[in-house]
């Protein structure tokens, strides 16, 4: 719908100024935090896409996600037997089988992800990107985070956007798409709101705002943004699609934030895996220390808990 798309104006000042209101509120404490953070547990999806991963990091970081937060901990919460794990395992895909035998050997269903197509800089020709796409799910990714190619946003060729997110999403077949915009490289929010109403289009399942890798990721001007889109194409459409800020999201107040973010300008439907995710690597060692802190009173040292 080019129509809807050469109507978009974002008000960028009143973005900004909300952005700042948001940095300001107050943090929940006590019973009402470690809620939270439990919640923000179940959304994060654990991520290693290092250069030097290999089978046995991957194995460890498989062995995390089943038991993010250490089982005296939950017990003295009474959530114990809740079954909380993260919301999805991701790697790079030449670490999919690991990350997948490593799960089904731990009897476990968390969903195992992988980036593709040309991540995290998308200068990969269709073909290989198509490819790539194809083999993860292959070796058993159940989600995919593609990335778009940047440079079809700023030059504003919206219709070949559009077709390339859709092929990789028929690439896809059955596995959930993750649409990476890379907004810290799209030149303004106009076109973030651009580009994530035509992700939506091409059939994406939730939308994200950064690889990771770029000098600027999650930020609130971004996520406000992206999430107003998400929620005027739910309201022309009534297909409802996820969100994933991803990117510089290390501490648990900061998740805490941005669930309250989430909950305020989409409402709590969207406070579920299934449509909220963090992309983290180095957060849940954080949320695992503040639940620490508040069963005992004080902070683990650093061997008291398992490395993420």
């Amino acid at each position: 719908e080019l129509g809807w798309i050469s109507k978009v104006y974002v008000n960028r000042p009143a973005v900004v100024r909300h952005a700042e209101q948001i940095k300001k509120w107050k943090t929940v404490k006590g019973n009402w935090q470690a809620a939270w953070l439990l919640k923000a547990v179940t959304c994060i999806d654990l991520t290693t896409l290092s250069g030097d991963d290999t089978p046995s990091n991957v194995q460890r970081l498989c062995f995390k996600a089943k038991h993010p937060i250490r089982e005296d901990l939950l017990k003295a919460l009474d959530m114990h037997d809740k079954g909380i794990t993260v919301g999805a395992v991701c790697v790079y895909p030449a670490r999919v089988s690991d990350a997948v035998n490593t799960l089904k050997a731990a009897g476990c269903c968390i969903p195992v992800a992988s980036v593709a197509a040309g991540f995290p800089s998308g200068q990969t020709p269709l073909e290989a990107k198509l490819t790539e796409i194809r083999l993860a799910v292959e070796y058993g990714a159940r989600e995919i985070d593609i990335v778009i190619s940047r440079s079809l946003v700023l030059t504003g060729q919206w219709e070949s956007l559009y077709e390339e997110i859709r092929l990789c999403r028929a690439a896809c077949g059955e596995a959930h798409m993750k649409t990476i915009l890379a907004t810290g490289e799209l030149g303004s929010l106009a076109n973030v709101y651009k580009a994530s109403m035509i992700a939506m289009m091409a059939g994406s399942d939730f939308i994200k705002t950064s690889t990771g890798k770029e000098v600027e990721n999650a930020t609130f001007p971004v996520g406000i943004v992206m999430m107003r889109a998400i929620k005027e194409y739910h309201w022309q459409t009534g297909y409802k699609v996820g969100f994933k800020p991803a990117g510089g999201i290390r501490t648990a107040k900061e998740a805490i934030t941005w669930l309250m973010l989430v909950k305020e300008e989409l409402g709590v439907e969207w406070l579920t895996p299934e449509l909220f995710r963090l992309g983290a690597s180095s957060l849940l060692g954080d949320i695992e220390q503040q639940i620490f802190y508040h069963v005992t009173g004080s902070y683990a040292l650093q061997h008291e808990l398992a490395m993420a």
